[in-house]
């Protein structure tokens, strides 16, 4: 089937992220019990998952976080143990991203929320020099959009607003439960999972 466009999850796919270094820094602060914060590995949960899809601001998120933690704690140091969740992106990924712009559309479809989205996430994508903006073709977040995957309507949403067609595109991802959300809208699937990479994967369409 031809394919025109590449529509990507950041976390555990472009940038490596890694659950438990978050739940440390949490645990680091006093929150006696972070999984009632952060969910599991591919699920977010109760008051990040509000974060994430919108429902709650940065503020909000952090007065909340306030409540589990038994001793004063600022904003830097919430936004800190929050950005621990994220590892970086290898600056190989950065160059895979530019020569599949050569040939394809490239899009990004991301749970992810304010607090990393203009911090961490905005310097990893710095490091060549450039802004996030110069990797994709159009960028679909899912506070901005104010749902999270693997709701449908969200894959809905980026279909519109790029204008592509599902079957033209390939959503890439490294949470099968997200794969199947899509595939179900009509989008071809790629499962990235540990150790594999994503330019490797699609070595065919570089």
């Amino acid at each position: 089937m031809m394919v025109k466009n590449l529509l990507f999850d950041l976390g555990g796919v472009i940038m490596d992220i890694r659950r438990q270094r978050c739940a440390d820094a949490f645990a680091a602060l006093g929150m006696p019990d972070t999984g009632r914060l952060l969910g599991d590995d591919f699920v977010q949960v109760g008051d990040f998952m509000r974060l994430e899809s919108g429902q709650i601001s940065p503020d909000e998120f952090r007065a909340i976080v306030r409540t589990m933690i038994p001793r004063p704690v600022t904003d830097s140091e919430i936004d800190h143990a929050l950005n621990q969740f994220l590892i970086g992106i290898p600056p190989h990924r950065l160059a895979a991203l530019r020569r599949l712009r050569e040939r394809h559309r490239v899009y990004l479809l991301s749970n992810t929320n304010p607090i990393m989205w203009n911090s961490k996430i905005a310097d990893e994508f710095r490091q060549e020099g450039l802004t996030i903006d110069d990797y994709f073709d159009g960028i679909v977040t899912s506070f901005e959009a104010r749902v999270a995957k693997p709701d449908l309507a969200i894959f809905d949403l980026a279909a519109k607003k790029f204008s592509i067609h599902p079957e033209e595109t390939v959503f890439i991802d490294d949470s099968q439960l997200n794969l199947d959300a899509a595939a179900r809208r009509g989008f071809q699937t790629l499962l990235v999972a540990p150790p594999a990479e994503f330019a490797d994967l699609l070595t065919p369409l570089l």
